[in-house]
């Protein structure tokens, strides 16, 4: 796993993007919703919010196979995406 990824302000943009590949799925778009008891409005809603966006990515870090196919769809590392749900859930430890 990388320990220290150059991300700063991409784990923001990481996670977006790893939002619009879940959402490109019916079934694994209300997956989502069910594990991380969100609704669409408040996914809407939370689109800038650090914590809800390290839910997301903790979704996906949580189910190898979504973590791997969703890293190589947006054409990351699975440890980067899996850095950026770190670095979101406690951005004040991130050291670049």
């Amino acid at each position: 796993m990388e320990t220290n990824p150059n991300l700063g302000p991409d784990a923001e943009i990481i996670a977006l993007q790893a939002l619009g590949w879940v959402l490109q799925d019916q079934d694994r778009a209300q997956r989502l919703l069910a594990l991380t008891g969100l609704d669409p409005r408040e996914l809407r809603s939370g689109l800038e919010d650090p914590a809800m966006l390290a839910s997301l990515l903790g979704f996906l870090t949580n189910h190898e196979p979504d973590l791997i196919a969703c890293a190589e769809a947006i054409d990351i590392s699975p440890a980067k995406l899996a850095a950026a749900a770190n670095h979101l859930n406690s951005p004040g430890d991130f050291h670049d």
